[in-house]
């Protein structure tokens, strides 16, 4: 009876004391846009952390989209509820740039005695989260960037081994595939990501004035101005004579659905979706990716990242930007790095992560073989201040929906089938539509000008 009463009494004060450790610990919140898999995904990492060490604790709180984290957050912030660590998507990075609500991620980190060495991170991914003096204000997290996927079986029925480098190439691919039997050799969708703003960072190409939004919030659209008119006439041609397909999910089927499931030879998405399609692809398919292509004769500059950071917002103690501090530095470590890449299409952020990747051979199992192609994409060139940084633009989530409403209804017309001249007529009304799409834009512009006048760019 003793015996059992001294081990009643042990495992009272064993609780005890564990429930004290929990106490003792420093709770922070991080809120992200991520949701499905990918939510998951993320609080995989944020179990990894807590299991890591016993001074502090993550809770991970998804809400439901970017658009949804970035607006609760300023909400939250606000009524001086904001979490600590919020991931904001890259369009919302120049908003969190002008808000005077967060840490800068290189001051957090130096005040809680960290020595990051920033030159470890590739420049075309931190590039986009720095102030003009490369100092990063917020940490790259699931970052990507945009390929060209190819079914090698459906290539090989017109004799090509290879994927196509040029657009010209493509043109020529598709001709010989309709003439195969192909009915899809490349599904498109109306991604201004992955199809406008890529373009544009590979071919050299200013999206907008004052070095694309960066020299100052004066900027103007210039996409009905550039070469990205004849791009999208590419496509409508394509589309028209139908070797392209369409698919949006309000047409029954993602890009990615189509090419996984073997219906269309090719598609332009991000890396993030390679796991997706290994994971749904048609039993034995064979298929690979390569960079984007670019129209013949161009000098291809690196491609932009896309995806979210991790911003440290203000309001919040020592004790809690000191977790917030050993939570960023512990997914910035090759390992988490390797976690994240495994568990999801996401592309490691540094150099030492995607060396680490490398050495242990990732990047040669099947099932990963082709993301390092984003790598190579993302740093295709030194970064180019005037066109391949990216884009620092005001209301930018409204512009990309302007030009995605234009790319729609480029798409749907049937104007150009019922002109005398389908080449002049599509010309005419791709032209027509982008105006317009830059008219409207740039009333989003001067009005974040507006809102932020006398304001400097960080």
């Amino acid at each position: 009876m003793k015996m059992r009463m001294m081990a009643t009494a042990a495992a009272l004060l064993l609780a005890g004391s564990i429930s004290a450790q929990a106490a003792d610990k420093t709770k922070i919140e991080f809120w992200h846009g991520l949701s499905g898999d990918l939510g998951d995904a993320v609080g995989e990492v944020c179990s990894r952390f807590n299991a890591s060490q016993d001074k502090y604790e993550v809770s991970c709180v998804s809400q439901g989209s970017y658009d949804a984290a970035l607006q609760n957050t300023i909400a939250a912030y606000r009524a001086k509820k904001a979490p600590t660590v919020v991931q904001v998507f890259d369009a919302g990075t120049l908003d969190m740039m002008l808000s005077d609500a967060f840490v800068p991620a290189h001051q957090l980190m130096e005040k809680n005695g960290y020595k990051i060495d920033w030159s470890k991170y590739i420049s075309s991914i931190s590039d986009y989260y720095a102030n003009s003096k490369g100092e990063l204000y917020s940490f790259p997290f699931n970052s990507s960037s945009a390929l060209l996927y190819w079914n090698k079986d459906m290539f090989a029925k017109i004799g090509v081994t290879e994927a196509p480098k040029t657009w010209e190439e493509v043109g020529e691919d598709a001709k010989k595939m309709k003439a195969a039997g192909i009915d899809c050799a490349a599904a498109i969708n109306d991604d201004t990501w992955a199809l406008m703003e890529q373009f544009d960072a590979i071919h050299g190409i200013s999206t907008a004035t004052l070095d694309n939004g960066y020299g100052g919030l004066s900027t103007e659209m210039k996409i009905n101005q550039t070469k990205f008119v004849d791009y999208m006439i590419f496509l409508k041609t394509n589309l028209d004579a139908g070797l392209f397909k369409l698919k949006v999910p309000q047409n029954g089927a993602t890009i990615v659905q189509a090419f996984a499931a073997g219906d269309c030879a090719m598609m332009m998405d991000s890396v993030a979706d390679h796991g997706v399609v290994g994971r749904t692809q048609k039993a034995g398919m064979n298929w690979g990716t390569a960079m984007l292509p670019v129209f013949a004769g161009t000098k291809r500059l690196n491609s932009l990242v896309g995806g979210a950071s991790l911003w440290t917002l203000k309001g919040h103690t020592e004790a809690e930007y000191a977790a917030a501090a050993a939570f960023l530095n512990f997914i910035g470590q090759p390992t988490s790095e390797e976690f994240w890449s495994t568990r999801t299409g996401y592309i490691p952020v540094t150099k030492t992560g995607f060396k680490y990747l490398t050495d242990k051979g990732f990047y040669k199992d099947p099932k990963y073989a082709g993301r390092e192609v984003a790598i190579a994409s993302l740093t295709a060139s030194e970064v180019n201040p005037h066109f391949s940084r990216g884009n620092r633009l005001g209301g930018f989530v409204q512009i990309r929906k302007e030009i995605r409403d234009a790319m729609n209804t480029i798409y749907a017309s049937d104007a150009p089938a019922k002109a005398a001249d389908p080449a002049a007529a599509t010309r005419t009304l791709v032209q027509a539509e982008l105006d317009k799409a830059v008219e409207r834009s740039n009333a989003i512009l001067r009005r974040y000008e507006k809102t932020y006048a006398g304001r400097d760019l960080p």
